[in-house]
């Protein structure tokens, strides 16, 4: 057994990932990490070897060299997919980015698919890049999903979750099912692409009448490795159709909507086994067999929460960043309460049988849409200046709801942010830095609310914030959090659901113990973190909190 001492990265150049910090084209999903702004090179950091399951120092006499156990995380996101490499010997980890590849939708006729044979290609040439390793695991963004027919052959490309056929749908499942009986039997958030929805919006094609399999995006690319199915939980429980009190299929919520539970193949949870590479897999990326695939935390939430630092006994709430925020925290059991489906809380299934008690927000989508826009009019602005600029902006001066599903599809998003300040009765930002001040500070203030609800809905009160994901360089909407929360925000790992994925690949395989506790202690030594403290101003954050209150019900009104 490998013991974990400093975890240290080593980056391959590559042009920046814009999970946060730089856009490159249409973000379309979920949380996800990238480079820091002014260093894309993250020092490596020393310690003392230590064991995950104790804090005692070990000797530090020069240990006996050994191959290093290596891991292939493939993290799949919204506008790139990458494949990274942990190797654990001589009581370190190391990470090392070893392909990145660009994810990019593609409209055909009125609907919007995933380039899902895209993907997979670079999925294989960073297995290839990867060079010997000890097993394989899989996260990706949550909710859409594959339909395979009876050959186990893929039936067309998948729908994206921001394709407009779910448009009207969430009210035809309420006719059926009514939202206060599918939130007691699901826990999940309303979000209008749920599976759910997507599968209510495909009945009767004829894809899904073909289909004798449906695979979630991660236990897709792992059939396509390995030729076993299987449904990984942490993922299955963002469908809308799994018990979070039993995590098993909900029958009650697949009977009432008419969908054929028997499409889904077994569920399997973190750490169990999910085949191994097929020899056309292994002579394509030139590994040598037996190569295991893992399963792990396939959402990626779910291995980014894994992947929190925090401190053993400590009471933290975590925000994983990137094209949405993912506000929240963990808990044993699920909190099933109308007023909990009333504040919009998702009881989603995590690592080791947690559940993740969050909110969906909508994240810097709302920032990386606005850089888009801007480059498409030929204003291309540089976003480094933009934030020295928002920094220096008046704060407050306007705040929009970043939950509003106003927000939601691409293009003209700078229009609608001054749409929303022009309905609500306060100033029009005057420029893009004053556009990004209001997309920070509207951020933070959703931040606040999440935070805030999460305690007093699950009687749960926290210490600190943790930020991770790609959110974490931006000091900017780091410390805007810190202030509107009025508590300390510690911001890091940015590769958290990497250092998530690996880390359960890595226990599952015998190279490192301890429970998720354990871990994230371990993270916490060895992390470079960086903590902001509060400002003593609750006052103004108050008052503008009231104001984006005073603008949900004029338009409820």
């Amino acid at each position: 057994m490998v013991r974990l001492a400093g975890i240290n990265r080593r980056w391959r150049p590559h042009r920046t990932k814009h999970g946060g910090v730089r856009p490159r084209r249409p973000p379309c999903g979920r949380h996800r990490s990238a480079p820091p702004i002014a260093s894309a090179r993250i020092a490596a950091r020393t310690t003392e070897v230590l064991d995950v399951t104790s804090t005692a120092p070990r000797s530090t006499a020069a240990p006996t060299p050994a191959s290093p156990a290596a891991f292939a995380a493939v993290d799949l996101g919204a506008s790139s997919g990458r494949v990274i490499v942990g190797r654990l010997a001589a009581g370190a980890l190391d990470l090392e980015e070893v392909h990145r590849f660009p994810n990019r939708p593609v409209r055909v006729g009125r609907t919007l698919h995933w380039d899902m044979l895209g993907l997979y290609r670079g999925v294989l040439d960073g297995l290839r890049a990867a060079g010997p390793v000890t097993s394989v695991g899989i996260d990706t963004w949550a909710v859409d999903y594959g339909l395979l027919d009876a050959s186990g052959a893929l039936l067309g490309n998948p729908v994206h979750y921001r394709d407009a056929r779910t448009e009207g749908v969430a009210a035809k499942v309420a006719a059926i099912l009514p939202p206060e009986r599918l939130y007691a039997a699901t826990g999940l958030q309303y979000l209008p692409f749920n599976t759910v929805y997507q599968l209510a919006a495909a009945q009767g094609t004829p894809q899904l009448t073909a289909a004798r399999r449906l695979l979630l995006i991660p236990d897709l690319v792992s059939y396509w490795l390995t030729g076993v199915a299987g449904t990984e939980l942490t993922n299955a429980s963002t469908t809308q159709l799994i018990d979070p009190r039993t995590g098993d299929w909900s029958v009650t919520v697949a009977d009432a909507l008419g969908i054929d539970l028997s499409l889904f193949p077994p569920l399997r949870r973190p750490g169990d086994p999910a085949g191994e590479l097929l020899p056309e897999v292994l002579a394509e990326t030139g590994l040598t067999g037996p190569v295991p695939v893992t399963a792990v935390g396939s959402h990626d939430t779910a291995s980014a929460v894994a992947g929190v630092p925090a401190r053993t006994g400590s009471r933290f709430a975590y925000i994983c960043t990137g094209t949405w925020s993912l506000a929240g925290i963990e808990l044993d059991t699920p909190v099933l309460t109308e007023e909990s489906r009333r504040a919009n809380f998702t009881n989603e299934l995590g690592v080791d049988g947690t559940v993740r008690f969050l909110r969906n927000i909508m994240g810097l989508w709302i920032l990386q849409e606005c850089l888009r826009d801007w480059e498409a009019e030929g204003l291309g602005h540089d976003l480094d200046r933009l934030l020295r600029g928002a920094a220096v902006a008046v704060p407050l001066r306007s705040v929009v709801d970043a939950g509003d599903s106003a927000f939601i599809a691409p293009g003209g998003m700078p229009g609608r942010i001054a749409e929303a300040c022009r309905r609500t009765g306060q100033p029009v930002p005057r420029d893009a830095a004053e556009t990004v001040r209001c997309v920070l500070d509207s951020l933070a203030l959703a931040h606040r609310s999440a935070v805030e609800d999460a305690q007093r809905l699950s009687g749960r009160e926290v210490d600190v914030v943790h930020i991770v994901g790609g959110g974490a360089h931006n000091e900017l909407l780091c410390r805007l959090t810190a202030d509107a929360c009025g508590l300390p925000v510690v911001a890091g790992p940015a590769e958290a659901a990497a250092l998530g994925n690996v880390l359960v690949q890595a226990r599952a395989a015998g190279a490192v113990s301890g429970s998720l506790s354990d871990i994230r202690s371990l993270l916490h030594r060895t992390q470079p973190l960086r903590q902001y403290e509060p400002s003593d101003d609750r006052n103004s954050w108050d008052l503008a909190a009231a104001r984006i209150a005073g603008g949900k019900e004029a338009t409820c009104a």
